[in-house]
Parts: structure tokens; C-alpha cells; sequence
């Protein structure tokens, strides 16, 4: 069965990715692409690289006849999504790609992005989209909510050893390095070439980086008590990848038997062998999630490193996997594309 697909917010950096990914889908179609700047252009006038491909123009929302869509992917700004998706087919499903749904209390959300939502009944109605771990929950779910790329990164390494208990629970630091199309593709002066190339720096220290509220959303419910992490992301200048370096309290051949055991099963989940650990290079362009542990010189104390692309695990590849059991195909449909290198 072919599912008809529409694509809002085509013009960025995740709908790009979205595109290039259901390219190669065996049961999605792309039926309808939004901008909103750009509507009336072709895809490949805004990215040559997918002139290859038969897509339709870009138009606004408003103009797109939603009545033979059966999923939208929402790759919208954050802030922007709620109230499109309140106006949209109450029938229609959704995967939302912003921020926008992630947090289901009402008040965090206005904590963490400093005002109130604006669809408080579709916020309580998502499903946090963290594939491996709500993978029922999807299945049966109107409108799913995609997490952060960060967020994500950060809970393949930690929620595993939260459930498990092996770790100390008000001991965990995570130092994460991420690129620069995370930050989008509108512009911006600290994103350009000069700007950015040939340094580094650290950005939302001390606890005020936004995906500190799904850290503190999920490792709580999963712990069963409030759990605070320590976290500061880092920019650095390449395109794609993020990079966590993950410190706990717990025995580190524990860490990692509880990490290999937790993701045995998983297709995108590759826990390498005790002493080895990833790059960005190893998964970029895919939908693989690498995991390694190593122990410290200090007894008692572990350092987990996970990696996954921030536009393909991290954003479209997730909504994508998402979209797959929303719609009863196969889960990994469209997503086993090996990673790019060089």
C-alpha cells in the first residue's frame, strides 16, 4: 500500500532530509511539500541536490488539500507548529518535528520556552517520540512528537542504566558536542563561515539549554523520582553530528552489559564491544545510533560516548522510523541506508 505524505516546512534543513529519505521509501509518496518564503519554487531551485527527483512545487500550508493525505510530517519552527497543527484535519496524522509537544506538562513547556501553549489539548494528546522506548505508544498515536536531537542523544546513553540501576542518579554529567545545521537554516551571525570555523564554544551552561526539560521529562519517569543531569552542549564546526560524552557513578562493566542488553534487539542501536568507542564519521548520514563505554581511573566511575546524525537519528530519520509504526509498515522502511564516508 502506498501512503501519500505531506511535508510542511520543506524548505529547511529536516525537511530536506525528510525528502531525501522517503526518496527511497518503498510505500511513501510525497504528495504535497510547504514553505512559506519559498512557495511557488521548485525543490531543486532550493536544493540542487535533490533535482533528481519528481516532486511537487512548493505551496503555502493553507493551499494544500489534505483530504488524501494520510501523514504530515511537521518540520516546522518551533513555536510555529502548534498552532498549524490545532488548524489541521482532526483525521490527519501527525509527526511534529519541533519542540512544540515534547514536554506534556503545560507548565514546563512555558518554563522552558518562555510562553504558554497555545494547543494545550494536542500537547496532552502526544506521544514523546522516542522510538525504541514509546514503540507501542506510536503505533496507536494520532500525533507524535519527535524529541530534540540533543534529548535523544543523551537518552540512548542514560535511559538504559536509569532502569536498570546501575548508576547513581544524582551523578550524571553529559559534555556534548554537536554541528551546526542543528541550529537550523535560517541565518545567523555566529553561524557564518567566519564566525564559526576553526574554533569551538560551549552555549546554554549552567542549566538553561531547553532540552534540559525532556532530560529532567524522562529520566524522572523513568527513575520514579526527580533526576537532575549536569549538561552543556558545545558547537563545533562541522555539518552533521552529535557527540555525547556521558560521565556516571556505577561499574562500568555494568554500564555497558546493561546498555548491550537493553538494545540487543535494536536495529538502529549498536553497543560496541567494552573499550572501543564511536566518532561522528561512523554513523553520519544514518539512521545508527553507536554506543561505547569505557571505565575511568577513578574505581566506581564510567564514561559512556554515544553519536548519531542530529538531521537523520536525531530529527527525520526518528520521525521517519515514527511514521513507519504509525502507519503499519515496516519499522526500519526507508531507514537502512548505510552510512556516508569519507
Amino acid at each position: 500500500m502506498i501512503h501519500k505524505i505531506a511535508v510542511l516546512g520543506a524548505s529547511g534543513y529536516t525537511g530536506a532530509e525528510l525528502v531525501r529519505l522517503i526518496a527511497t521509501h518503498p510505500t511513501m509518496q510525497i504528495a504535497a511539500l510547504s514553505a512559506d518564503r519559498k512557495a511557488g519554487m521548485e525543490m531543486s531551485e532550493v536544493f540542487p541536490f535533490l533535482r533528481h527527483l519528481s516532486l511537487p512545487r512548493l505551496q503555502k500550508i493553507e493551499e494544500i488539500d489534505f483530504s488524501g493525505i494520510d501523514l504530515a510530517f511537521c518540520a516546522l519552527p518551533h513555536a510555529t507548529s502548534q498552532e498549524v497543527i490545532a488548524a489541521l484535519p482532526s483525521g490527519l496524522r501527525i509527526v511534529d518535528l519541533s519542540a512544540d509537544f515534547r514536554l506534556r506538562d503545560p507548565a514546563a513547556y512555558q518554563k522552558w520556552y518562555g510562553k504558554p501553549h497555545a494547543a494545550p489539548a494536542l500537547q496532552a494528546e502526544a506521544v514523546y517520540g522516542l522510538t525504541e522506548f514509546y514503540r507501542d505508544e506510536i503505533r496507536s498515536a494520532r500525533l507524535v512528537a519527535g524529541t530534540g536531537c540533543n534529548a535523544a542523544t543523551g537518552q540512548y546513553a542514560i535511559r538504559p542504566l536509569i532502569e536498570a540501576g546501575v548508576i547513581d542518579l544524582d551523578q550524571i554529567v553529559i559534555d556534548l558536542k554537536a554541528g551546526v545545521s542543528g541550529a537550523g537554516r535560517s541565518l545567523k551571525e555566529n553561524l557564518l563561515h567566519a564566525e564559526l570555523s576553526e574554533g569551538t564554544h560551549a552555549y546554554s551552561p549552567g542549566g538553561t539549554h531547553r532540552h534540559l526539560g525532556e532530560f529532567d521529562q524522562e529520566f524522572s519517569r523513568a527513575a520514579g523520582r526527580p533526576v537532575l543531569v549536569q549538561f552543556t552542549p558545545h558547537l563545533l564546526p562541522m555539518n552533521r553530528g552529535i557527540l555525547a560524552t556521558v560521565y556516571v557513578k556505577g561499574e562500568a562493566r555494568a554500564v555497558h552489559r546493561a546498555l548491550a542488553d537493553r538494545y540487543a534487539d535494536e536495529t538502529f542501536l549498536e553497543v560496541l564491544p567494552f573499550g572501543a568507542l564511536p566518532s561522528t564519521r561512523d554513523v553520519r548520514g544514518s539512521n545508527f545510533v553507536h554506543i561505547g563505554v569505557v571505565g575511568d581511573r577513578i574505581p566506581g566511575r564510567a564514561v559512556v560516548v554515544a553519536t548519531l546524525d542530529n538531521l537523520a537519528k536525531g530529527s527525520s530519520g526518528q520521525a521517519i522510523q515514527n511514521a513507519n509504526l504509525m502507519l503499519g509498515a515496516e519499522e526500519t522502511a526507508g531507514l537502512m541506508l548505510a552510512p556516508v564516508f569519507p
